[in-house]
């Protein structure tokens, strides 16, 4: 018995779950499509193995409705935001995001607090490029959406006083290259501020959480606060993880409790696995894209200085060629000045010969 099937016994054993897959055809074609590599992750997930990835998009929209337990996600952000928070309501995606760039998104949910702020909590399973520049275009999208949204409610009415934050809050599975330079760092705020320090209500703010980060940091500690263990929740894969956590904060043990049940229905787990895996294959066409955009732009740069190298040393040889032209043109003037001055010297001397000649005949 696995330790977590002592603490939620609704988890299988393996050979029934294979049986469940086997008498069904439709599972059974599903399952062999998949790699054995992942073959063994869905059965390690569903025997209790390895701990659930709670952030696969379906575990964490099940546990994390701010719609059905509202106080779950209102904790988590109230610990993200570090003030007190209530989630309001849930707002549609229906955002002018792109649609290819919102479709790799994992998780993606838009919430409006009780002070009319919104925030947007955001999953990537593989970091994006060009991190900010994309979140700083996803939250001034948010906010333009407000902006239309309450100038539209308010009418006459409205003041920009009516203008509440937006947050956007990412986190990262696999986080990309600019948090790997800060290891001791797994959560990142940030917002615009003045030199001077005038304060001005600028209203975009960001939370980046590396979740690879905080695992690497968190290897054998104790669980200490209550945003570690959320991070701890979203991020444990051992049972001896998830054990300790739930021992010292059980309120986690109903949301992985819920998880399990999903599990219980086979065809619906396993096509929320094949999803998963098309996200992912997703994610890492759009990292490979915009690493091969990033290694085309520095191709480009790169060519660039080599042409301009080449035109200024196309340059200097011209100079050189000029410079040696004019020293071989003075050079023949030279040249010639000398030969002129030994003709005149020949002549001379032929003159001082003849005269000689004609002084001996007398």
């Amino acid at each position: 018995m696995s330790d977590l099937k002592r603490y939620f016994p609704m988890i299988r054993e393996r050979k029934e779950v294979l049986a469940d897959i086997h008498k069904n055809e439709k599972l059974l074609d599903m399952f062999h499509f998949w790699t054995e590599e992942q073959q063994e992750e869905f059965l390690n997930f569903c025997t209790g193995v390895k701990g659930p990835r709670v952030l696969y998009d379906a575990f964490f929209k099940e546990v994390m409705n701010p719609e059905s337990a509202p106080e779950r996600l209102n904790e988590f952000l109230s610990l993200i935001l570090g003030t007190q928070v209530k989630v309001h309501m849930v707002l549609p995606n229906d955002s002018t995001r792109l649609a290819d760039e919102s479709s790799l998104l994992i998780t993606d949910i838009v919430v409006e607090l009780k002070d009319g702020s919104l925030a947007n909590v955001e999953i990537q399973k593989i970091g994006y490029k060009f991190p900010g520049q994309r979140s700083a275009c996803y939250s001034a999208d948010l906010l333009l959406r407000q902006y239309k949204r309450v100038r539209s409610e308010k009418r006459k009415k409205f003041s920009y006083r009516n203008i509440k934050s937006v947050y956007n809050i990412v986190l990262f599975e696999s986080s990309p290259e600019e948090f790997q330079k800060f290891p001791n760092h797994y959560i990142h705020r940030s917002e615009q501020k003045s030199d001077t320090g005038i304060k001005i209500e600028l209203l975009q703010k960001y939370v980046f959480i590396p979740i690879d980060i905080f695992k690497k940091t968190q290897q054998n500690k104790n669980v200490t606060g209550k945003l570690d263990a959320w991070l701890m929740f979203f991020s444990a894969e051992e049972p001896e993880e998830i054990v300790k956590l739930i021992q010292a904060y059980p309120q986690f043990k109903p949301m992985y409790e819920e998880i399990y049940e999903m599990f219980r229905n086979m065809e619906e787990i396993m096509g929320l696995f094949s999803k998963e895996l098309r996200e992912l294959d997703r994610n890492t066409v759009q990292l490979m894209i915009d690493e091969m955009q990033e290694e085309l732009e520095q191709k480009k740069k790169e060519a660039e200085q080599a042409k301009q190298k080449l035109e200024k040393k196309k340059e200097e040889a011209e100079q050189v060629k000029q410079e040696l032209e004019q020293e071989l043109e003075q050079q023949k003037i030279r040249a010639d000045k000398l030969e002129e001055r030994e003709r005149q010297k020949s002549i001379q001397l032929e003159e001082a010969l003849r005269r000689i000649a004609e002084l001996e005949k007398r």
